[in-house]
This record gives structure tokens, sequence and C-alpha cells, in this order.
């Protein structure tokens, strides 16, 4: 069984404003997708920036054999969620964008209202497959690519740089918050007996202090001295996988030349007991990541996404 995660990057149908310009570039990208979701054969592969519901359709239509899609019905502005795509019929567990209380909404810009919700829907189904079952939400975190007022990409000075950039830091916190809690709720307590995972787009890298908070309790981490100790926080935490990643494949992204890891799985003590591999990307992908900088809107035409697919294979 595979188990990944994967930012589509603005997966929309042609002709709107976001997505493709010409339908040669849309078929363009729906088969470059299509390649990596054949060579990875995943059976259930959480999506992030599905734009158009018809989209993931179209995408699903060209891939061999049958496919459930599930979205979330919690879009952003540009109406971009997350979801999945898996071989079996899933059961949704929850589908939330409210913070959870007592945290507050926080500030998300110079002028606004304070923001009370994530930005994007998190979503959680329930698998059967392979005589094991999973729950598993997908999520995508606030970016770290930052919109100031008037759509600019680039601030008026550093002063207004640095604001824009803590209130991103707000927000992906809260929202780490928000996902944690619905991770709380996947586990109750019984991680030592649940299969649970946790994965998408976090935008942060492993030691980021938004990705520590899906951790729960530190200590146990793969690879430290405390990660052959059974305590009583193995029911509670959640483990990132990344250290089983090769550490030449370790990053999912690369921004202004710096690869980085910023799409992750976690997983429960039950499931990570499962987990005999890990790695990012596909051996179909033989063209490096591209590298992108502060204009999402430069690869609107562009074929395939500039995120590579995070993985982790599971035996029952």
């Amino acid at each position: 069984m595979l188990l990944g995660t994967w930012n589509l990057e603005n997966l929309y149908r042609p002709g709107g404003a976001f997505g493709p310009r010409t339908e040669a570039a849309y078929k363009a990208k729906l088969t470059s997708l299509a390649a990596v979701v054949r060579e990875l054969d995943p059976t259930l592969l959480g999506v992030q920036e599905v734009g158009d519901p018809e989209a993931l359709e179209d995408l699903a239509g060209v891939l061999d054999g049958d496919w459930h899609i599930v979205l979330s019905e919690h879009p952003d502005s540009r109406g971009i969620r997350v979801g999945f795509l898996s071989r079996t019929a899933p059961r949704t567990i929850t589908d939330t964008n409210d913070f959870p209380a007592p945290l507050r909404a926080v500030q998300g810009d110079d002028d606004g209202e304070p923001v009370p919700r994530t930005g994007r829907g998190i979503l959680a189904v329930e698998v059967a497959a392979q005589g094991m079952t999973l729950s598993v939400a997908v999520c995508h975190l606030k970016s770290k690519l930052l919109t100031y007022p008037g759509k600019r990409f680039q601030p008026r000075d550093e002063g207004e740089r640095a604001r824009y950039g803590a209130y991103a830091l707000f927000r992906r916190a809260a929202e780490a918050t928000t996902l944690r809690t619905v991770a709380d709720g996947l586990l109750d307590g019984k991680g030592k007996t649940r299969n649970v995972a946790v994965l998408g787009d976090l935008n942060d890298e492993v030691t980021a202090a938004t990705t520590q908070i899906l951790q729960g309790p530190a200590g146990s981490e793969i690879g430290t001295v405390g990660f052959e100790r059974p305590d009583q926080g193995d029911a509670a935490r959640l483990w990132n996988i990344a250290p089983l990643i090769p550490e030449e494949q370790r990053f999912s992204r690369v921004h202004a030349g710096r690869p980085e890891l910023i799409d992750h799985i976690l997983v429960s003590r039950l499931l990570l007991d499962h987990v005999t591999g890990a790695g990012t990307g596909a051996p179909v992908q033989e063209a490096p990541l591209p590298s992108v900088d502060e204009d999402p809107a430069a690869r609107r035409d562009a074929a395939g996404s500039d995120h590579a697919p995070v993985w982790a294979r599971i035996e029952p």
C-alpha cells in the first residue's frame, strides 16, 4: 500500500483567472500529473490546490482503473481546496475550517478583520484497504509566499515585509493548531492501536515551529535516543516520516534555488510500525523540480507541478 500527498499546483480547467490559458496547456498538465500518479500507484493520495473539482475528475479520468474522489467543501478565495484520490471508497470523518475554541482569531493584514478560520478546509477520511483501516487528514496550510495589499508580490519596504511575514506565521500556526485538534480527534489517545496519518502541504520544514506543533510530546522523534523507548506520550504523538526519506530526496519544492521539504506525512505509532519505506517524487520525474519565486502566476501555463509528491510505503 502506498500513502502519499501531492500539491498539484493550480489544478484548474482552462479559461479561468488562474488556470492554463489554453486547452493544449491544460492537456499537457494532465498528462504530466497522470504519469507521476501512475508511476507511484498510490492507494490513497492526499491532494492540494484543486481549483476546479471537475479538473480533478479529468485527472482521474485519464488514470488507469477506478478512482474515488472526495474534496473539502471549504476552498480559499481562489477556489483551491484539498481532497483525496482513493482506490477504495473513503468515508468522510470531518471537513472543517474553524479554529478550535479557545483559540481566537488572528491578525491577517494591516487593516482587515481578524481571521477566525483556516484559509482552506482540513478534510479527514477513513479508508479500508489490504486488511487495514486508516484515518487520514489532509491539509494545505498558509503559504510562505506573501501577498501584499493591491495583490502585490513585492513589499513597499522592509517594515511591510516583516509585518506580512508575521501575519502569515500567525495564520499558519493557528492552522497547524487546528490540524492538531483534528488529529487529536482521530487518535483519541489510542495512537498505539489506531492507524492515523496527517499529511499535506504544511508550507514549512521539519524543524519549523508550526510543523513541530503537530508532533505532540517531544523526545521520541525518529533518530532520537527516545525513539526506541515507549512511553505514555506515544498514544498521542505523531511521527514525521521525513528521516526515513533518503537524504538526497529529502525535498519537495525548490524556492529561489533552495531545496526544501515542506510537504509532510506524519503517522501514529501503530502506523509507523507498518512503514517500510518513504520518498519524494517518482522515477518518471526525470527533470529537476523548477525553482519558484515570489510570483505564483509565473507558472500558470506550466505542465506538471512545482512540488514533488511525498509518499510512504505501508505493509499490513
